[in-house]
């Protein structure tokens, strides 16, 4: 198996000279730092806005400063949401990030889930899918014609582009999309993009997502890689069982704020990455919280459904954590999977 992180950073707001907001930032590149040394695979960073609470907001702009500070971990985004972007001047953005990482990009995108995003950009949520689809088909049209064209859609018009610079992935860097429902993770798989399931669906969820995914890519003719598909789950490995407890509270806490933000007005918000359960059974089943053996166990499930990629979301920037993952967990899945190969 794989193992990459997934999460994000945290700028506090503060008018005392004291309050450093860059202390959040630097302190998750150091993180990720720390991470590649680990040996994990990739970093996927996530956009939001106007939540008060200080989350990524410029993701590309992260990354870049990530890959200036490593060298060969991947930098993913998960997600930008397009419908929210200008899609020429995002393909130029994502294209230099490209370009100087080494072709290390992942682009992760989505159509968008948070109400209060949309009722803040003034943009309607109905028209979340079509901005979306639009803005894929400029995007890859950017990054693939050395001619100029032009492009005529309901929501965007360019004349005589060409855009600059190239990436330094061919065709281009791989699109991830965010997907839960079977006919979005169909979609996703008939344009042959990789797929990124949430963190808060629960194993039997996931599973069947990503069976759905695979007897898409298959029906499309694109073939099907495990490596295709990107497990998100939270992981804390507890020291012991107060410690497991504390962890699930701080987990479930931080499920109500994002559903309390994410929620509209008449409730009928049926993203499914809003499906899911607080109760406590709920989100201790969907995380890998607990001891390494305890943790192993749930990503053998996952492993013996044929997932083969997971990133992992601690809930902030804890070393320790980190550190006793990379120890205590990954070295189970990363010999195994040696042997296999060796048979």
């Amino acid at each position: 198996m794989r193992f990459g992180l997934f999460g994000a950073a945290t700028a506090r707001r503060g008018q005392s000279p004291d309050v450093d907001s860059a202390a959040g930032f630097k302190d998750y590149i150091d993180y990720i730092i720390e991470a590649e040394a680990l040996g994990f695979d990739s970093s996927f960073i996530v956009e939001h806005h106007f939540t008060g609470f200080g989350q990524v907001s410029a993701t590309l702009n992260l990354l870049t400063w990530i890959g200036a500070r490593t060298s060969t971990i991947r930098l993913g985004t998960a997600v930008i949401v397009l419908p929210w972007h200008n899609p020429v001047l995002l393909a130029e953005q994502a294209a230099t990030v490209d370009l100087l990482s080494g072709g290390r990009l992942d682009f992760g995108v989505g159509k968008g889930y948070r109400h209060n995003e949309f009722d803040s950009f003034g943009i309607p949520m109905e028209d979340a899918q079509p901005r979306f689809n639009e803005a894929i088909d400029i995007i890859t049209k950017s990054w693939t014609s050395n001619d100029r064209f032009d492009f005529h859609g309901r929501f965007w018009q360019f004349k005589d582009i060409v855009v600059e610079p190239p990436t330094a992935q061919k065709p281009h860097p791989p699109f991830w999309q965010g997907a839960g429902h079977p006919d979005s993770i169909r979609r996703v798989a008939a344009r042959g993009h990789n797929l990124l399931l949430d963190q808060f669906a629960s194993f039997a969820d996931t599973i069947s997502r990503f069976d759905t995914y695979r007897q898409a890519m298959i029906a499309n003719g694109f073939g099907f890689d495990p490596s295709q598909v990107g497990v998100a789950r939270a992981f804390h490995v507890a020291r012991d069982q107060a410690d497991k407890d504390a962890a699930l509270e701080r987990r479930i806490a931080g499920q109500r704020r994002m559903h309390a933000i994410s929620q509209r007005p008449d409730g009928n918000n049926t993203s499914s990455i809003m499906a899911f359960s607080d109760t406590r059974e709920a989100s201790e089943e969907s995380a890998l919280y607990g001891s390494p053996d305890e943790i192993c166990r749930k990503l053998e499930r996952l492993r013996e459904a044929g997932v083969q990629y997971v990133l992992l979301n601690g809930g902030g920037t804890s070393r320790d954590n980190l550190r006793r993952f990379a120890h205590e967990v990954m070295p189970h899945f990363r010999v195994t999977a040696t042997r296999h190969a060796a048979a």
